[in-house]
Protein backbone atom coordinates (compact mmCIF):
# COMPACT_ATOMS: atom_id res chain seq x y z
CA UNK A 1 0.00 0.00 0.00
CA UNK A 2 1.42 3.59 -0.69
CA UNK A 3 1.80 6.28 1.66
CA UNK A 4 -1.35 7.63 3.30
CA UNK A 5 -3.57 4.78 2.65
CA UNK A 6 -6.36 3.78 4.39
CA UNK A 7 -5.69 -0.01 4.19
CA UNK A 8 -4.14 -2.07 6.82
CA UNK A 9 -0.03 -1.86 6.85
CA UNK A 10 1.71 -4.51 5.13
CA UNK A 11 4.12 -7.17 7.47
CA UNK A 12 7.28 -8.65 6.21
CA UNK A 13 7.20 -12.20 5.42
CA UNK A 14 7.43 -15.19 7.91
CA UNK A 15 10.94 -16.70 8.63
CA UNK A 16 11.19 -20.41 7.36
CA UNK A 17 9.94 -22.64 9.73
CA UNK A 18 12.07 -23.83 12.46
CA UNK A 19 12.75 -27.54 12.64
CA UNK A 20 15.10 -28.23 9.33
CA UNK A 21 16.43 -31.75 8.35
CA UNK A 22 19.92 -30.42 10.20
CA UNK A 23 18.02 -28.79 13.01
CA UNK A 24 16.50 -31.37 14.03
CA UNK A 25 19.30 -34.16 13.17
CA UNK A 26 21.53 -32.02 15.50
CA UNK A 27 19.00 -32.43 18.76
CA UNK A 28 18.68 -36.32 18.05
CA UNK A 29 22.52 -36.58 18.30
CA UNK A 30 22.86 -34.12 21.46
CA UNK A 31 19.85 -36.55 22.92
CA UNK A 32 21.85 -39.59 21.56
CA UNK A 33 24.71 -38.62 23.23
CA UNK A 34 23.14 -37.46 27.05
CA UNK A 35 21.60 -40.79 26.86
CA UNK A 36 25.04 -42.44 26.05
CA UNK A 37 26.05 -40.74 28.97
CA UNK A 38 23.65 -41.61 31.53
CA UNK A 39 23.35 -45.15 29.69
CA UNK A 40 27.15 -45.20 30.33
CA UNK A 41 27.13 -44.47 33.76
CA UNK A 42 24.23 -47.00 34.55
CA UNK A 43 25.87 -49.71 32.59
CA UNK A 44 29.29 -49.32 35.01
CA UNK A 45 26.82 -49.02 37.90
CA UNK A 46 24.89 -52.14 36.23
CA UNK A 47 28.35 -54.03 36.18
CA UNK A 48 29.51 -53.23 38.88
CA UNK A 49 26.74 -54.29 41.22
CA UNK A 50 26.36 -57.53 39.30
CA UNK A 51 29.83 -58.47 40.02
CA UNK A 52 29.79 -57.30 43.58
CA UNK A 53 26.53 -59.31 44.20
CA UNK A 54 28.13 -62.28 42.71
CA UNK A 55 31.18 -61.89 44.93
CA UNK A 56 29.94 -61.35 47.98
CA UNK A 57 26.62 -63.69 47.79
CA UNK A 58 25.73 -67.12 46.54
CA UNK A 59 23.10 -65.84 44.09
CA UNK A 60 22.52 -67.52 41.11
CA UNK A 61 23.83 -65.63 38.17
CA UNK A 62 20.37 -64.28 36.81
CA UNK A 63 19.12 -63.44 41.06
CA UNK A 64 22.23 -61.54 40.66
CA UNK A 65 21.85 -59.57 37.37
CA UNK A 66 17.91 -58.17 38.16
CA UNK A 67 19.11 -57.35 41.19
CA UNK A 68 22.09 -55.04 39.42
CA UNK A 69 19.84 -53.73 36.49
CA UNK A 70 17.06 -52.97 39.54
CA UNK A 71 19.73 -50.19 41.32
CA UNK A 72 20.71 -49.23 37.69
CA UNK A 73 17.36 -48.61 37.08
CA UNK A 74 17.15 -45.84 39.53
CA UNK A 75 20.36 -44.43 39.22
CA UNK A 76 19.08 -43.89 35.23
CA UNK A 77 16.04 -42.44 36.34
CA UNK A 78 17.35 -39.93 38.21
CA UNK A 79 20.31 -39.60 34.66
CA UNK A 80 17.11 -39.25 32.63
CA UNK A 81 14.96 -36.99 34.41
CA UNK A 82 17.49 -34.28 35.67
CA UNK A 83 20.27 -34.59 32.66
CA UNK A 84 19.30 -35.95 29.59
CA UNK A 85 15.42 -35.38 29.71
CA UNK A 86 15.61 -32.32 31.66
CA UNK A 87 13.87 -29.82 29.32
CA UNK A 88 10.83 -32.25 28.78
CA UNK A 89 7.31 -32.33 29.90
CA UNK A 90 7.03 -32.40 33.65
CA UNK A 91 3.50 -31.89 34.41
CA UNK A 92 2.38 -36.15 34.81
CA UNK A 93 5.38 -37.03 36.96
CA UNK A 94 3.04 -40.31 37.92
CA UNK A 95 2.35 -41.41 34.76
CA UNK A 96 6.19 -40.87 33.85
CA UNK A 97 7.48 -42.93 36.29
CA UNK A 98 5.04 -45.66 35.85
CA UNK A 99 5.43 -45.79 32.25
CA UNK A 100 9.30 -45.52 32.88
CA UNK A 101 8.50 -47.98 35.57
CA UNK A 102 6.65 -49.96 32.65
CA UNK A 103 9.58 -49.80 30.14
CA UNK A 104 12.22 -50.30 32.40
CA UNK A 105 10.57 -53.70 33.61
CA UNK A 106 10.35 -54.62 29.81
CA UNK A 107 14.20 -53.76 29.59
CA UNK A 108 14.75 -55.87 32.42
CA UNK A 109 13.13 -59.05 30.69
CA UNK A 110 14.82 -58.30 27.48
CA UNK A 111 18.43 -58.10 29.56
CA UNK A 112 18.62 -61.02 31.56
CA UNK A 113 16.19 -62.78 28.90
CA UNK A 114 19.22 -62.75 27.40
CA UNK A 115 21.49 -64.00 29.85
CA UNK A 116 19.32 -66.42 31.22
CA UNK A 117 19.22 -68.07 27.70
CA UNK A 118 22.93 -67.81 27.59
CA UNK A 119 23.61 -69.41 30.89
CA UNK A 120 20.68 -72.13 31.03
CA UNK A 121 20.26 -72.73 27.81
CA UNK A 122 23.94 -73.12 26.35
CA UNK A 123 25.49 -73.58 29.94
CA UNK A 124 27.87 -70.59 29.50
CA UNK A 125 28.25 -69.71 32.92
CA UNK A 126 31.63 -68.44 33.76
CA UNK A 127 32.14 -65.16 35.10
CA UNK A 128 33.72 -63.84 31.93
CA UNK A 129 31.05 -65.64 29.96
CA UNK A 130 28.30 -63.99 32.17
CA UNK A 131 29.90 -60.51 31.96
CA UNK A 132 30.25 -60.81 28.07
CA UNK A 133 26.30 -62.11 27.90
CA UNK A 134 24.99 -59.73 30.29
CA UNK A 135 26.74 -56.99 28.35
CA UNK A 136 24.92 -58.24 25.31
CA UNK A 137 21.86 -58.19 26.87
CA UNK A 138 22.22 -54.56 28.04
CA UNK A 139 23.02 -53.37 24.45
CA UNK A 140 19.94 -54.84 23.24
CA UNK A 141 17.45 -53.73 26.22
CA UNK A 142 19.24 -50.34 25.40
CA UNK A 143 17.71 -49.78 21.95
CA UNK A 144 14.23 -50.52 23.22
CA UNK A 145 14.41 -48.16 25.93
CA UNK A 146 15.89 -45.22 24.09
CA UNK A 147 12.69 -45.96 21.70
CA UNK A 148 10.57 -46.13 24.51
CA UNK A 149 11.97 -43.06 27.03
CA UNK A 150 11.94 -40.84 24.12
CA UNK A 151 8.21 -41.99 22.95
CA UNK A 152 6.18 -42.56 25.49
CA UNK A 153 7.97 -41.22 29.24
CA UNK A 154 9.67 -38.12 28.00
CA UNK A 155 7.66 -36.79 25.51
CA UNK A 156 9.05 -33.88 24.31
CA UNK A 157 7.41 -30.52 24.90
CA UNK A 158 5.17 -29.07 21.96
CA UNK A 159 7.44 -26.54 20.20
CA UNK A 160 7.00 -22.65 20.30
CA UNK A 161 5.98 -20.82 16.78
CA UNK A 162 8.14 -18.09 16.33
CA UNK A 163 6.63 -14.54 17.42
CA UNK A 164 6.31 -12.67 13.45
CA UNK A 165 6.36 -8.80 13.02
CA UNK A 166 2.69 -8.38 12.72
CA UNK A 167 0.81 -10.85 14.55
CA UNK A 168 -1.55 -10.75 16.04
CA UNK A 169 -1.23 -9.12 19.80
CA UNK A 170 -2.76 -9.99 23.29
CA UNK A 171 -6.14 -8.55 23.80
CA UNK A 172 -6.38 -5.09 25.44
CA UNK A 173 -2.81 -4.10 24.20
CA UNK A 174 -2.77 -0.57 22.15
CA UNK A 175 -2.73 -1.87 18.48
CA UNK A 176 -5.83 -4.00 19.46
CA UNK A 177 -7.72 -1.63 20.91
CA UNK A 178 -10.31 0.23 19.18
CA UNK A 179 -10.60 4.33 18.87
CA UNK A 180 -14.11 5.33 18.70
Amino acid sequence: MGRGSSGPPTTAPAPPPRGGVRERFDRLVREVAKFGAVGGAGLLVNLLVFNLVRQVTDLQVVRASVIATVVAIVFNYIGFRYFAYRDRDRSGRTREMSLFLLFSAAGLVIENGVLYTATYGFGWDSPLQSNIFKFFGIGVATLFRFWSYRTWVFRALPAREPVTRGAARPEGSRATQRVP
